[in-house]
């Protein structure tokens, strides 16, 4: 999966937390999102020198909020975790885990969340 396929995907399950989702998904999104933010940032400085809120940013942060949950959510599935783990976000300690969580290979076959995202996409490409 590339940036914009990854993209693509997030955006067509906006707020689908069921699913799995592989780790090329999670990181061509993560990588997006950062991208925007500083773009953002960057046309807030420009457009808007003195004022002290970043307007365009802020709204950009607002609408990436339940993607980047989703997406956290289906790739924690895809490596048989529950997406509540996220929480962990809330204790300092708790980053740890997760990012070793993200970072993992997913399950190879079919787990309780669903089928291997790689398999399926290796099936579609395919026929």
């Amino acid at each position: 999966m590339n940036l914009f396929e990854a993209v693509k995907t997030c955006w067509a399950k906006y707020a689908t937390f069921s699913g799995r989702a592989s780790r090329s998904e999670y990181w061509f999104i993560i990588l997006f999102f950062w991208l925007l933010m500083f773009v953002t940032a960057i046309i807030d400085v420009v457009v808007f020198p003195d004022h002290k809120y970043m307007v365009i940013n802020l709204t950009a942060n607002l609408l990436i909020v339940i993607p980047s949950i989703s997406v956290a959510a289906r790739r924690l599935h895809d490596v048989n975790r529950s997406g509540w783990w996220q929480l962990l976000y809330i204790t300092f300690v708790g980053i740890i885990p997760l990012l070793y969580w993200f970072i993992k290979k997913g399950d190879d076959g079919d787990n309780k969340h669903g089928s291997n995202p790689l398999q399926t996409l290796n099936e579609y490409e395919n026929s």
